[in-house]
């Protein structure tokens, strides 16, 4: 590469550091993630988005209005082949239990899956009315935010006697 050529390579954003966030706790590894996961996606737009109404443009757009929406700004946001995924968990696996998904189709439409990924629920123009719909089909009772998986359990089964069987 030429070094003229360079200059038309954006500079890498700074990003939060989730791992000492973690250690802080679930909602510092929330917010890291989202302070982290927009800045990565909007640079991925600027040097390889195909352009206004690309799947990697609409996936910045949707990313912004999901952090903009109180519900889903307190989950772990996670990516995939251009997928939007909220999870409770802020690592691997992730826990996305009855959270829909979102995808952006490109040209600003997005198809909003349920956790099954069958059937779309909708597919809503615009990122707002594809957060809208997620949010409509969020479970009525998310839990808290957890560190690892296994907290889950142990927060659930908390107080409660063994069974026999």
């Amino acid at each position: 590469m030429r070094s003229d050529d360079q200059n038309d390579i954006p500079p890498k954003p700074a990003m939060p550091d989730v791992a000492a966030a973690r250690a802080i706790g679930p909602d510092a590894a929330v917010e890291a993630r989202w302070q982290t996961v927009i800045p990565r996606w909007e640079s991925t737009a600027r040097t390889h988005g195909r352009g206004p109404g690309s799947e990697c443009v609409d996936l910045v757009r949707l990313l912004r209005a999901a952090y903009a929406e109180p519900r889903l700004r307190r989950l772990y946001p996670w990516t995939s082949h251009y997928t939007l995924r909220f999870s409770r968990s802020t690592t691997s696996p992730w826990t996305d239990e009855g959270n829909p998904f979102v995808e952006p189709m490109g040209g600003g439409v997005y198809r909003v899956h349920p956790p099954s990924g069958h059937d779309p629920l909708g597919s809503p123009a615009g990122p707002e009315a594809a957060v809208a719909l997620v949010v409509e089909h969020l479970p009525p009772d998310l839990g808290p935010v957890v560190d690892r998986v296994e907290e889950k359990g142990d927060r659930a089964g908390a107080g409660q006697g063994a069974t026999g069987g």
